[in-house]
């Protein structure tokens, strides 16, 4: 795929986001934020029997946060909290499809970072996700 459509994937990931609002019952409600940028996210994470069996997310900011939580979500639906908690940060960077410059990085990996925290794994390294 090309830049140019990986580009309108990203704005149309931001404009139409997917798994975006609130699950009321959610397990873990975790917010996130990258002051630098002033972007902003909270997660709600539904667990099914050692799985993630739903994801959705709140958010505002720049159209690379909105569009990597957009996109992070529809990669873990589903899958394994313990394969989560080790989530590699240049998965979702490849799904990406662009150069993410180091001045925008921290917006990229606001979402991952994020779901990482919720799930007790902490924040990776950004030199891993190189």
């Amino acid at each position: 795929m090309s830049s140019d459509l990986y580009r309108e994937q990203i704005l149309e990931h931001y404009r139409n986001p997917h798994n975006f609002g609130e699950i009321q019952d959610a397990d873990i409600t975790q917010e996130g934020d990258n002051p630098l940028c002033g972007d902003m996210i909270t997660m709600y994470l539904k667990l099914d029997d050692g799985r993630l069996g739903s994801v959705k997310f709140r958010g505002r900011g720049c159209a690379i946060s909105q569009a990597s939580a957009s996109i992070l979500t529809d990669l873990v639906m589903g899958r394994p909290v313990d394969e989560l908690k080790r989530f590699p940060t240049q998965a979702l960077l490849d799904e990406l499809g662009i150069p993410i410059s180091p001045a925008r990085m921290k917006c990229a990996t606001l979402s991952v970072n994020t779901l990482r925290v919720a799930l007790g794994a902490g924040v990776e390294d950004e030199d891993d996700a190189d």
